[in-house]
């Protein structure tokens, strides 16, 4: 196995959490998205897509997306189970990453690729440029505060995102509101259930990667 990482950005944090959950040992090689090193020959040959994380299997296969280093990873090391344990409950698993991916990680993408200055040119991610959109930036703002409104209300009364345990979910959606920070989005008392919630996921070990 190979895994390619970049420690600023937040889908290959959701990969390295995961990793470290399972207390695996990958070889890694980081990948610098402000050197625009994700679009150097040399790693398009890895992902054509020029987009992070990749993890390359056994098998020699890269993997460019969360869901499918996932459920690989799951597949491959079984212990401790992230992606649940029951029919039930990786569908519940599933279902709230993706809410979080759609909802909250797309808002905040939107405002952030087209309100930040230093990504003139790069409002979407891959090999191509695109220019920004000012008023998908103001979008993404409210569709980003309404994601941890939508959060207060999902962890009121709950533990974790999804089941009963710790899970994918909870990487992705803690991921996801961590990085609404960069949009000046930020979770705090006015949100009690969201926040206790956020500040113990802060404390797990693998958050700190």
């Amino acid at each position: 196995m190979h895994f390619y990482d970049c420690s600023t950005a937040p889908s290959p944090r959701r990969a390295r959490m995961f990793i470290a959950e399972k207390e695996i040992n990958i070889p890694t090689t980081e990948v610098s998205i402000a050197k625009g090193e994700q679009l150097k020959p040399e790693f398009l040959k890895i992902n054509p897509r020029a987009t992070i994380p990749v993890l390359v299997t056994d098998e020699g296969v890269a993997l460019t997306e969360n869901l499918a280093i996932a459920t690989w990873l799951e597949e491959a090391h079984p212990n401790p189970p992230l992606m649940g344990r029951t029919p039930l409950e990786k569908a519940e698993i599933l279902q709230w990453a993706a809410i979080a991916e759609s909802q909250g990680g797309a808002a905040i993408a939107e405002a952030l690729r087209n309100g930040n200055p230093h990504m003139k040119g790069r409002a979407l991610p891959g090999p191509d440029n695109y220019e920004q959109i000012p008023a998908l930036a103001e979008r993404g703002l409210a569709r980003a505060g309404r994601f941890l409104e939508m959060m207060d209300e999902r962890m009121q009364g709950r533990d974790w995102v999804a089941a009963d345990q710790f899970s994918y979910a909870d990487i992705t959606c803690f991921v996801l509101c961590d990085f609404a920070r960069m949009i000046k989005v930020r979770i705090d008392e006015s949100k009690p259930a969201l926040n206790a919630w956020y500040t113990k996921m802060k404390d797990r070990p693998s958050a700190s990667l």
